[in-house]
């Protein structure tokens, strides 16, 4: 089995991908400060769908309207529970005849076998393409620059991949790009985004990019914790409302469409923590002892603290009182997202 990223002095090919530092977390995310970073994206693992089924079988299974996915497109997606949980997050685009899913490692090998339980009759095939390409993250100011000098194709806007039929860069915003290579060519790939002017860091700079720009991440220590609102999937375009059934649709449409919102992914500061880890629970003064959401990616700042995506009751998010890990732990400061909660 081929290690998709041969530059680095871990085989990762076959271990848990849940992050990656060169130094450490805060070294990484204090490299954003000076300019862009490439990183190797071993948190996140790859789906390949293809057969001449395999839109309708995605679109059967998704949140989002797989049919309408173009050439060069991405589009943000999840795979839920009947109950309407999110079991994971995914970014979909065209690659010739197959559809790619990238997703976070650690829940890969359960959607894998879950899509391949629902293939039945279908003329549809899943499969891991984790190891036949490396996926490299190239984020922060001058990303795109570094892409010239790099001699990579860089796409026409976010949310789209160059080149159209074959995408072999993503980019996700003005400063966030994945760079997706054969494992083979891995290493050149590499050095030449190094020679671009890239700094090398661990996943824990893309995972900040990924929180400032207001984008979840479902893993394994959330799944199941949410339906797509709370972590604002639909504002960052990864729900259909127009589409048809699917599990988990009628609470996700009810969500939509019937009440106030309760809860909702907030960015936040933690300046007084030891750990921020997905998962950990967050109070407020208003519930005492009750939970009030959780954390859904965290990433160390060089300065002491974390920055993190986390959902809360939105009856407490401007109260001034919402406390990391205990009703009485750190404060958590709220901080502006990109987008509107409306």
């Amino acid at each position: 089995m081929m290690n998709p990223y041969p530059f680095l002095e871990t085989d990762v090919s076959s271990e848990p991908r849940s992050g990656f530092e060169f130094t450490s977390a805060t070294d990484s995310t204090g490299l954003l400060a000076d300019g862009a970073v490439a990183v190797p994206l071993i948190n996140l693992r790859l789906i390949r769908v293809t057969g001449e089924d395999r839109k309708t079988f995605l679109h059967n299974l998704m949140s989002n309207d797989v049919k309408k996915l173009a050439l060069g497109a991405l589009q943000w997606n999840s795979l839920n529970s009947p109950k309407g949980r999110m079991i994971a997050s995914m970014l979909l685009w065209q690659h010739h005849e197959a559809t790619m899913l990238a997703l976070s490692a650690d829940v890969h090998g359960q959607v894998l076998k879950k899509l391949g339980m629902y293939v039945l009759r279908s003329k549809t095939r899943v499969d891991d393409a984790s190891e036949e390409l490396s996926l490299i993250g190239v984020a922060g100011s001058g990303a795109d620059d570094v892409l010239a000098r790099a001699g990579i194709e860089r796409p026409d806007a976010p949310m789209s991949g160059a080149p159209a039929l074959a995408p072999r860069t993503l980019e996700i915003t003005s400063e966030m790009f994945i760079v997706l290579t054969p494992a083979a060519e891995a290493s050149d790939c590499w050095q030449a985004l190094l020679a671009g002017g890239a700094r090398a860091a661990g996943t824990a700079a893309w995972d900040l990019m990924q929180i400032r720009a207001g984008l979840p991440r479902i893993s394994q220590a959330v799944q199941e914790e949410f339906v797509a609102q709370m972590v604002n999937f639909e504002l960052i375009g990864g729900v259909s409302f127009n589409k048809g059934c699917y599990p988990g649709q009628e609470i996700v449409a009810r969500t939509q469409y019937l009440g106030k919102l309760k809860k909702r992914m907030y960015h936040v500061k933690i300046g007084d923590a030891g750990q921020a880890r997905v998962g950990d629970d967050l109070f407020a003064d208003d519930f005492g002892e009750q939970s009030i959401g959780k954390v859904v990616l965290a990433a160390p700042l060089p300065e002491g603290g974390w920055e993190c995506l986390a959902v809360l009751q939105t009856a407490s998010a401007g109260s001034g009182g919402v406390h990391f890990g205990a009703p009485d732990g750190p404060l958590v400061e709220v901080l502006a997202l990109p987008y509107s909660l409306g």
